[in-house]
């Protein structure tokens, strides 16, 4: 299990996440830069220990309407070899760990092995901000999907659990700026 380090991190993810966010394909903001606020997530254990790895939902208050975005998050001692320089978020320095490369966990084998594994029933997600603690609140609907399966990550989070959905999918919550709680589908197993 993970242990999550009580300390800082310069710069700080939703900073990293802000210069990141305008510049991916998926963002559907109009105001320029955008006003985030982590609104709910959770991780996933790397068996080996070397990768963080975070499910990172921010909310964006910049436009007219808040918008959810999902952001998984690779968090690496060491620079990722093999995957496109636009992967990389940015570099931050932890407070306990030092120098941390943060990439966009779409990019991130073994991010993208672990949700998985998760999607497969084989993997338990973790609550984002409590060591070794699971987090029920996460549900995968048909787990034990097949291995060659690719994973489509939704991006822009929309509110409504679909348990009628042809194939496994995870479902998850956050909260939107005003409190209210929503619940959506982050991934989904798209048979080849």
């Amino acid at each position: 299990m993970a242990s999550i380090h009580r300390t800082t991190m310069t710069p700080g993810k939703l900073e990293l996440i802000t210069g990141w966010l305008p510049k991916q394909s998926w963002y559907v903001g109009t105001a320029g830069t955008p006003d985030l606020v982590k609104a709910g997530g959770f991780r996933l254990d790397d068996p080996e220990g070397a990768v963080g790895i975070e499910f990172m939902v921010v909310v964006d208050s910049a436009g007219p309407e808040p918008v959810a975005y999902l952001v998984p998050l690779g968090y690496r001692g060491a620079a990722l070899e093999g995957v496109p320089d636009a992967a990389l978020i940015g570099t931050s320095e932890h407070g306990v760990l030092g120098t941390r490369w943060v990439y966009d966990g779409a990019h991130d084998p073994v991010v993208l092995a672990r949700l998985s594994a998760l999607l497969r029933g084989e993997a338990d997600p973790q609550h984002q901000s409590l060591s070794d603690t699971p987090d029920p609140t996460v549900i995968v609907h048909g787990a034990g999907a097949d291995q060659r399966a690719d994973v489509r990550i939704n991006r822009v989070l929309r509110p409504g659990e679909d348990e009628q959905a042809p194939s496994a999918h995870l479902v998850a919550g956050w909260t939107w700026p005003d409190g209210t709680a929503a619940r959506g589908v982050f991934a989904v197993v798209a048979q080849r």
